[in-house]
């Protein structure tokens, strides 16, 4: 073939640490476009993002000259940096270990975004630990429960 042509996509997950809620509301677009051009930079594309206070739902449309864990390790690692130095808290800012990524078809991607966006519903009647736990079970990942959350 004379070039590459790929269509991926990834629902990435993760929490801040010990799933604290420290990403209040009206900080939530500051980061939602910094996390934006952190993925840009990286050359992929952000589809929808949605910061709960406590955690983090990602959609990428990503390309294969980079592996999505490294992209996600990227956002993870300059956006905590970036809310460390905006001290929106009074210590070290810090997301959890690890993500969820669940990769989904291009037609998934309406319904898929729809509930990356509809978080606050969701979590009206669920937390985190529990949505987690269904994304687990749901797309059928290996998991240990003693390694799921620190």
């Amino acid at each position: 073939m004379a070039n590459t042509y790929a269509q991926m996509h990834a629902h990435c997950v993760w929490s801040v640490k010990h799933r604290a809620p420290l990403l209040p509301a009206e900080h939530r677009e500051e980061i939602h476009r910094y996390i934006t051009e952190v993925v840009k930079r990286r050359g992929q594309k952000l589809i929808a993002i949605f910061c709960m206070p406590n955690h983090v739902h990602m959609l990428i449309g990503f390309r294969p000259n980079i592996a999505v864990s490294d992209v996600v390790r990227d956002v993870k690692r300059e956006s905590s940096a970036f809310i460390s130095g905006k001290k929106w808290t009074p210590f070290k800012f810090e997301w959890q270990e690890g993500f969820g990524c669940f990769t989904c078809s291009h037609a998934d991607l309406d319904n898929i975004c729809r509930y990356i966006f509809n978080q606050e519903e969701h979590h009206k009647g669920r937390t985190f630990e529990e949505e987690y736990r269904l994304f687990m079970k749901k797309y059928e990942a290996d998991f240990e429960e003693k390694y799921l959350f620190d």
